[in-house]
C-alpha cells in the first residue's frame, strides 16, 4: 500500500473526514463545523492518504494528557479500502504517536464485535472493575 500519514488537514480533507463519518453508525450525524472544531481541538489527528489518488481513506484520533490518559476515538478506514491494513496502520500510528507512545494507560471503547480485534493491539477489557459512565446533556 502506497500511503502517506498527515496530521494537518486542508479543506478539502476535512469533507472527505465529514465524508468518512457520514458512514458510521456514532458519526453519522456530526457536521463539518463540529468535525473542524473537533480535529482542532484534539490532541492527535492522524490521517492516512493514498499516494495514488490523494484519497483520504483512514482517520483515528485520541485525546491525551501525554502522561497518564489517551482515550482513542474514531478510528475509521474508508469502506472500500477495509480489510487491507488500514485499521493496523492507524492504530499503530497513534499508539506510537509522541504524544501517546510514553502515556501510563491508552483506552478506547469498542462494539463487543471488534473486541478481539483491538486485543491483537494488547487491549483488554480487563479495566480494574470500572465502568464506563456517561452524562449526556
Amino acid at each position: 500500500m502506497n500511503y502517506k500519514i498527515i496530521e494537518e488537514f486542508d479543506e478539502n480533507q476535512l469533507k472527505e473526514v465529514h465524508s468518512l463519518f457520514k458512514n458510521e453508525w456514532w458519526t453519522k450525524d456530526r457536521q463539518l463545523s463540529e468535525i473542524r472544531k473537533m480535529i482542532e481541538s484534539s490532541g492527535v489527528v492522524i490521517g492516512l492518504i493514498d499516494n495514488d489518488t490523494e484519497e483520504l481513506i483512514g482517520f483515528a484520533r485520541a485525546i491525551t494528557d501525554t502522561l497518564y490518559r489517551a482515550f482513542i476515538f474514531d478510528v475509521i478506514a474508508k469502506e472500500n479500502s477495509r480489510n487491507s491494513g488500514i485499521g493496523t496502520i492507524l492504530m499503530n500510528s497513534i499508539l506510537d504517536h509522541p504524544l501517546v507512545r510514553e502515556v501510563d494507560r491508552v483506552e478506547l471503547y469498542c462494539p463487543e464485535r471488534l473486541v478481539g480485534y483491538y486485543e491483537k493491539f494488547g487491549f483488554s477489557t480487563d479495566v480494574n472493575g470500572s465502568n464506563l459512565m456517561r452524562y449526556k446533556k
